[in-house]
């Protein structure tokens, strides 16, 4: 079923239970935000009951980010290929069977490779959860359910701990993964009935040289940008890494420069208002995955709360990000995208600013309030950045172009916490004073704050406790000045160089020359 493509031509009225849908998108995009996060406060339960070493845990963290950002470009492209909702419910599908094998694991080994399962679903889940959006939402709404799944995606983050915090007082580790089932359930059911089937006819054929040049390179440059902080930029594991992602991504654009669909189609970052809502949405997700690095150890071990209580201490961020996602959509139909974009990076700078100047002595008030800055920056930026991002794409290439923004985002993320984890450590490691400790324990003290509290307590020196907490703050406030920067230089870029469509003049609707009515009425190639 085609669209009608002239411009007096009415579109068909929209589906009365796209919300519904929406609402079933969003506790499926909630799930891959808190997984994400969800198993930090239960790696010290694996290492006890499971007897994982410190290598092992790292994996168990590492292998869901690895192979989610490796495989998203595939999958975005298998969409377009063979239909977007019945890959959603293939992703879906893994996620699920991941997460089973998660709760019955009871090895380390074994909880890796369910991770790694978990992390190929949410690679098809991801972007194809986007890219569906166009075929159930005009321009008028799009915005608003752009806002609703980035501020699930978001949410997820501060929930894990939350969440995983509350299960494990409660019940056993395999909780952490079992509370995912539901909610996947829950997605699956209303894919199957809610969701229309949209894809191209046009798409080639999943070029499968392509498929293993993308996931290995974008999973060896994720790879050496989080173990760099922790092994040393300098460790060959790390530089072997980057050296390799390197090689494999020039060979993949090499490869695809003969294609007319190439896998990483560079293309696609011609169109203007694509690629700087793209530079603004990863620069954005930089800065908010700094802070989600950031904040819970200094709530756990300067402020002293527990793994709920952190979770739930990290919400007004949340509230000002729905706050902002809210209001955005009608301010960027009014003024266009730039100018909100602009302003909300603009107000994200401020609050890492504000952060920056937290003292020892400060209490969890005046962290509250730059935290709900934050999200208020982080929603006006992220949401019309997104929504302008999906409208630039081709109706007919929303699999494959959401694929390479949310890649973007996800690079964004890594680099961030990589980034500003190496500012952390090496602020702390030089402020830190463990003179006349062990070498073992000066050690471990030098290595996290929360090992300089354990130490402090079993040692009974409490100036350690104390210096520990000045160094982190030290350091907290170091790697907020880089969020800070990096927000401005978003700002900055994006007011310098984000075209400024408004109202009728969506990307999404008119004046692409190869989307027309279609992206607004979704219906381009839709089979119901």
């Amino acid at each position: 079923m085609t669209s009608p493509t002239g411009p007096s031509a009415s579109a068909p009225p929209p589906d009365p239970r796209r919300w519904w849908a929406l609402g079933a998108l969003v506790a499926a995009l909630l799930v891959l935000g808190f997984d994400t996060t969800i198993l930090n406060v239960a790696l010290p339960a694996l290492a006890a009951q499971l007897g994982a070493g410190t290598g092992q845990q790292q994996w168990i963290a590492d292998a869901y980010a690895i192979v989610f950002a490796g495989l998203m470009l595939p999958a975005g492209l298998l969409g377009d290929r063979f239909g977007r909702r019945r890959m959603l419910l293939c992703g879906l599908g893994i996620f699920l069977a991941g997460s089973l094998l998660g709760t019955l694991a009871d090895s380390a080994p074994l909880v890796i490779g369910a991770r790694a399962v978990m992390g190929t679903g949410a690679a098809l889940i991801m972007p194809l959860a986007m890219s569906v959006l166009p075929s159930l939402f005009g321009p008028g709404e799009r915005s608003t359910a752009v806002g609703a799944i980035s501020a699930a995606s978001a949410l997820g983050l501060p929930l894990g701990p939350l969440v995983g915090g509350w299960l494990l007082d409660h019940f056993w580790w395999g909780s952490v993964f079992l509370v995912n089932v539901p909610l996947v359930l829950t997605g699956i059911a209303a894919c199957v009935f809610l969701l229309p089937e949209t894809s191209d006819p046009a798409a080639p054929p999943v070029d499968a040289r392509s498929a293993l040049l993308t996931v290995t390179g974008l999973g060896a440059l994720i790879l050496g940008i989080i173990e760099g902080p922790a092994r040393g930029w300098r460790d060959p594991l790390v530089l072997i890494s980057l050296a390799a992602s390197v090689v494999l991504i020039a060979a993949l654009v090499l490869r695809g420069r003969g294609q007319e669909r190439p896998m990483l189609d560079l293309r696609l970052l011609r169109s203007r208002g694509f690629l700087w809502n793209t530079v603004a949405a990863a620069l954005g997700t930089l800065v908010l995955s700094g802070l989600m690095f950031l904040l819970p150890q200094y709530l756990q071990a300067v402020l002293g709360y527990g793994a709920f209580g952190t979770g739930l201490r990290m919400l007004p961020m949340m509230g000002g990000l729905l706050l902002a996602a809210k209001g955005s959509g009608a301010l960027a139909a009014r003024f266009g995208p730039r100018p909100v974009v602009t302003g909300g990076l603009a107000v994200l700078a401020c609050a890492a600013f504000l952060g920056a100047t937290t003292d020892v002595h400060d209490g969890y008030g005046a962290t509250a309030r730059w935290l709900s800055l934050a999200g208020v920056g982080f929603g006006f930026a992220m949401v019309p950045a997104m929504d302008a991002a999906l409208g630039a794409l081709p109706a007919e290439r929303a699999g494959n172009g959401s694929g390479l923004l949310m890649t973007v985002r996800q690079i964004g993320g890594a680099l961030g916490v990589a980034v500003l984890g190496s500012v952390l450590a090496g602020a702390y490691g030089d402020r830190i004073d463990t003179a006349g400790l062990p070498a073992r324990a000066a050690d471990a003290a030098g290595d996290s704050v929360v090992a300089a509290h354990l130490v402090a307590e079993r040692l009974g020196v409490h100036r350690l406790a104390a210096s520990a907490d000045r160094a982190y703050l030290h350091g907290m406030g170091m790697a907020l000045v880089v969020c800070g920067v990096a927000a401005l230089v978003a700002g900055v870029l994006t007011a310098v160089f984000l075209p400024n469509p408004r109202g009728g003049s969506h990307p999404g609707t008119t004046g692409h020359p190869r989307t027309g009515t279609t992206m607004a009425t979704g219906t381009s190639h839709a089979r119901e």
